[in-house]
């Protein structure tokens, strides 16, 4: 194996399994045993972190063999890292950061194969109609289930969706997991193969029941074009398990490649960062099996709605609230936003006064303790998991976690003056450049049109960024909602985060 020249690092690939540099641990089980059970689609950071994370768990203690994870990709910025899985033999290495500054390394061995859906999709189809594979799991972000964010049905607005629904039935050529799936069980079907299990671990209130609503949507929408019955089949032999899942993974950055190279001594092209903390809440509903994750400390219940939305209302939702006005004030890692009291009273000011109104008891969970635990984690300063990461996609995010939440405190006629104030941060923020006057890259699957309500709400119009109604429903019509959101977004605009902030908690402390 070659060495890096300046530190001595080798190439992380299968050989470093037979002899891993010292203090770095790698599987011990044989990985030429580990089949493919399992087709994920979106191998990012989160699943490697994640769901792969606890399979490995399972394999180390040599069970669960058969449940290896075959990778996919469909969208073309997934090249690299189908060049790195190619690279490292699909290894990588999992490093926990731990507050006092303690870095907790483990190569993971539970993900077997890569395949880049865009260079072979027929290699892909076959993969998922193997027999071998019982399970098809997804991290395809919020954006990627394609529900129209005010009607709930399925939006077929996105061009590769819409490819896919016009497709050619005898030889199609998928490009998204709903077009890949929808053809995978129609091959299963024909041969006679018992149908796989769908299991979404995004972070999307009942993400099983929105993924089972959107890929019969789909093949509703294809049987109707071709007059196939594939939708029949789904509704009766697929099932779509819920699950929570929890564990902050910023985006990798070149000083983690850099440590991984230094104190571990391998060469690892995309390692993965992680906060110790994990948690897996999976309903027990699988059609062909399941590896026994139970045992690897996975919760699994008969229901997981009490879990999913503690974990939607306080700990995505709290994000939201801390990054656009951490970022306007200056910030730019969670860690230094939730070092400030200030930000942190507003935190659990949120998490007390309009979050858990709208909570269901949690079964085995204090949350008396969660909520400030969760300040604790956004503040470990090894993690430093950015604002602009948190600050991305907030069309997607913040209509699914925040939103909700308010129109339900506005129905019950309780408060809403903190989500006002974080919608506002958010209004704010998309105009584009901070208070110190730096430019902003506002990251949104609607850039253009935030940008755009934003700045018309600086030329008179102070609702311009709540209008629309794909996001806000009605907000802009709800008096009790404009009347805080106008106040914040006015004290925001004159006098700034943090001053803002102080008045806030004085006026809804008081």
């Amino acid at each position: 194996m070659t060495s890096d020249t300046t530190t001595g690092a080798r190439p992380l690939s299968a050989a470093t399994l037979a002899d891993p540099p010292a203090g770095l641990p790698v599987p011990t089980y044989d990985r030429s045993r580990v089949t493919a059970g399992i087709v994920h689609f979106g191998v990012g950071g989160f699943h490697r972190a994640h769901e792969a994370m606890y399979l490995d768990r399972l394999m180390e203690d040599g069970k669960a063999l058969d449940w290896g994870i075959c990778g996919v990709g469909v969208l073309p910025g997934d090249r690299r890292m189908a060049d790195v899985m190619a690279a490292q033999d699909c290894l990588y290495t999992l490093v926990l950061k731990h507050p006092d500054g303690t870095y907790e390394p483990r190569v993971v061995g539970s993900l077997v194969e890569y395949l880049f859906a865009p260079d072979d999709p027929e290699a892909v189809l076959e993969r998922m109609a193997d027999p071998a594979v019982r399970i098809v799991s997804m991290t395809v972000t919020e954006g990627g289930y394609h529900v129209h964010p005010v009607t709930g049905e399925l939006d077929t607005r996105d061009e590769r969706l819409r490819a896919d629904l016009e497709d050619d039935v005898e030889s199609p050529t998928p490009r998204t997991a709903f077009a890949f799936i929808t053809e995978a069980l129609r091959r299963r079907r024909d041969r006679g193969v018992p149908a796989f299990t769908v299991m979404s671990c995004d972070n999307i209130q009942g993400n099983g029941d929105v993924a089972h609503r959107m890929v019969t949507a789909y093949v509703r929408a294809r049987d109707e074009r071709t007059g196939g019955d594939l939708a029949d089949y789904l509704e009766r032999e697929v099932t779509f398990p819920n699950s929570m899942v929890d564990r902050i993974t910023p985006v990798t950055a070149d000083a983690d490649r850099e440590a991984v190279r230094e104190r571990f001594g391998v060469e690892d092209a995309w390692p993965v960062v992680a906060e110790p903390f994990a948690q897996w809440v999976l309903e027990d509903r699988f059609g062909d099996g399941r590896p026994p994750l139970e045992e690897v400390g996975v919760q699994v219940v008969d229901d997981v709605h009490p879990y999913e939305l503690m974990k939607l209302r306080l700990l995505n939702a709290s994000h939201q609230a801390l990054c656009y006005l951490g970022y306007l004030a200056g910030h730019r890692y969670a860690h230094e936003v939730c070092s400030e009291q200030l930000f942190a009273d507003f935190l659990l000011a949120y998490m007390d006064d309009e979050a858990t109104p709208t909570l269901q008891p949690v079964p085995g969970v204090d949350l008396d303790a969660y909520k400030p635990g969760l300040v604790e984690r956004f503040a470990n300063p090894e993690v430093r998991d950015t604002l602009a990461r948190l600050c991305a996609d907030s069309s997607n995010r913040i209509p699914t976690w925040l939103v909700p939440l308010t129109r339900e405190n506005l129905a019950a006629g309780r408060s809403v003056e903190h989500a006002a104030l974080v919608i506002a941060a958010w209004a704010r923020y998309a105009e584009g450049v901070d208070e110190q006057g730096e430019p902003i890259e506002v990251v949104d699957a609607d850039a253009e049109g935030r940008v755009a309500a934003a700045k018309a709400q600086l030329e008179g119009d102070d609702l311009a960024f709540l209008r629309d109604e794909d996001l806000f429903g009605d907000l802009a019509e709800q008096e009790a909602f404009t009347t805080p959101y106008r106040a914040s977004l006015a004290s925001l605009h004159s006098h700034g985060a943090r001053r803002t902030l102080e008045e806030h908690l004085a006026r809804t402390r008081a």
